[in-house]
């Protein structure tokens, strides 16, 4: 393979510690379901290096905790350079957030552009507290 020129960082230099969790002053009051997407998410095909560009839809019940946004668009920056496949993003993204919260659920899907023709989304839920 070609050398590339830039280097392809590992996820393991993703921090969770950039999440803020802040109160939800409406917990037992009532049940509200957030919709939070970022348009463009941008990653790295671990293979190619090539960048891998996308929409993350986060869809969450909260508990006790929400996410403060500015936190979570620091979080995001943070794959800028990180070589990982789409299923795998959108997973690590969900168990991230869902330890950070502890939301009753989650959602999160990966709507990424064509490559090749082909296009790629990828889902995955937790359910929590109900």
């Amino acid at each position: 393979m070609t050398q590339l020129p830039y280097t392809v960082e590992k996820p393991e230099i993703i921090k969770t510690d950039l999440l803020d969790p802040i109160d939800y002053h409406y917990k037992g009051h009532r049940d509200v379901d957030i919709v939070i997407s970022q348009p463009e998410f941008t990653s790295v095909c671990p293979m190619t290096g090539l960048p891998d560009v996308g929409t993350i839809t986060i869809r969450y019940r909260p508990d006790e905790k929400i996410v403060e946004l500015k936190s979570l668009k620091f979080y995001f920056l943070q794959y800028r350079n990180v070589g990982i496949f789409y299923e795998h993003v959108v997973n690590r993204i969900l168990d991230d957030l869902a330890g950070v919260l502890a939301p009753k659920q989650m959602e999160v899907t990966g709507d990424f552009t064509p490559r090749g023709g082909i296009t790629t989304r990828v889902t995955a839920r937790y359910e929590g507290k109900k």
